[in-house]
């Protein structure tokens, strides 16, 4: 029903315009009674070849017309329908730029932990290791000086033995000479 009206509209224009052109006159020619005739017939005629145009082309006009309205509607919905995705994909992108702030505060927060906790064992290892380089030193010292004193007691008993040796063979007896080195080797060995 539509699209009759859409062409009777589209016709209308090319009723009124006869009418109005023949309404002006023919300069006096002839009876206004056969120039109204005339014009029926005319319009007779020009309904006869709209029929004929509808009743030919009028399902392919009708088709051509829905068709074209269809595809419009189609297009409006899908441009609906895009404009919402548009819309909530913008909405997600706002709420992400939201949150960044609150991503980037809980990555500075983790960096921070996890520098802490690097600092701590890096403290702790070092501890250990001065600790370790402490007891080698300890140890190392202990051992040089366990050295030095046997190096001492070595060096002394030999003095002691060549000093006694001069005072015994100066003073003493073979006999005397003898009991004595014993005695003193005693003495050196238990010290």
């Amino acid at each position: 029903m539509k699209g009759i009206m859409r062409i009777m509209s589209m016709l209308l224009p090319l009723v009124v315009i006869p009418v109005l052109v023949f309404a002006g006159g023919h300069g006096g020619e002839g009876s206004e009674a056969a120039a109204w005739k005339d014009f029926f017939w005319r319009c007779v005629n020009f309904a006869l070849f709209l029929g004929i145009i509808y009743k030919l082309a009028g399902s392919k006009i009708k088709s051509f017309f829905g068709g074209r309205t269809q595809d419009i509607q189609e297009k409006f919905a899908s441009l609906e329908s895009r404009k919402q995705e548009a819309e909530k994909k913008l909405r997600e992108v706002e709420q992400r730029i939201a949150n960044l702030e609150n991503e980037r505060q809980a990555i500075l927060e983790e960096a921070k932990k996890q520098g802490e906790a690097l600092k701590e064992a890096i403290i702790e290892k070092a501890k250990k290791d001065a600790e370790e380089i402490r007891k080698q030193a300890e140890i190392k010292a202990k051992q040089e000086f366990d050295l030095a004193v046997e190096a001492i007691k070595a060096e002394m008993a030999d003095k002691i033995i060549e000093s006694a040796e001069k005072i015994i063979l100066s003073r003493l007896g073979v006999k005397e000479q003898e009991s004595l080195i014993d005695k003193y080797l005693t003495k050196v060995v238990l010290n």
